[in-house]
């Protein structure tokens, strides 16, 4: 679970210029103005990060580059969209990582190894099949409905990955349990063919 906190502080603080940038376009904020505080922000995480002598991870790099980048865009053409688009890349990314067979297992407790392993490989693919869901859903509301798209981005991901995080807990859990029960079920079953009738 501290492994899953972290992972999703990273990709949150990843997202932090995106985030920002959404909150002030809500607010009706210039696009020129949204997009230098995206742009500012992005490039003091990675000074902070460099002056506190912190290794800066390489989706960090990429995403400060995708903010100059498509922030250049935005104010030349005063076009949004451009870094309404950024989160669908990051995520387009962190789903093709998740593809990884069995990248999850670490999440899982000692005592569920055994039992739950198979449900937890295969919903590590459904985790990556979310996180490509959402690039194309941000993509199409990035393009088509931009006055929509700081409700969307402050509601979909996070509300998705919650009700699949649960989705997930429970699938994995019930697939430990009755793999407990049954091997329980067959111990007592060969405890009970040994004794002498």
């Amino acid at each position: 679970m501290g492994n899953l906190m972290h992972a999703g502080r990273a990709l949150a603080t990843d997202l932090l210029p995106t985030i920002v940038f959404a909150i002030l376009l809500a607010l009706h904020v210039d696009v020129r103005v949204a997009t230098a505080v995206s742009v500012a922000i992005s490039i003091g995480q990675i000074a902070l990060m460099l002056v506190m002598k912190r290794p800066v991870a390489p989706l960090q790099w990429a995403s400060l580059g995708l903010v100059i980048v498509f922030g250049a865009a935005g104010v030349l053409t005063n076009d949004a969209r451009f870094l309404m688009v950024k989160p669908t890349l990051i995520y387009l990314i962190v789903g093709a990582v998740m593809l990884k067979r069995g990248w999850m297992l670490r999440y899982l407790p000692p005592m569920a190894q055994q039992h739950g392993a198979a449900a937890q490989i295969a919903m590590g693919y459904v985790w990556a099949g979310l996180m490509f869901v959402t690039a194309v859903a941000n993509l199409v509301v990035a393009v088509w409905f931009q006055p929509q798209w700081p409700l969307f981005l402050a509601t979909f991901p996070t509300g998705s990955k919650i009700a699949l995080f649960v989705t997930h807990y429970l699938i994995v859990r019930h697939c430990s349990i009755r793999g407990f029960k049954a091997e329980a079920e067959a111990q007592a079953a060969a405890q009970a063919a040994a004794q002498p009738a």
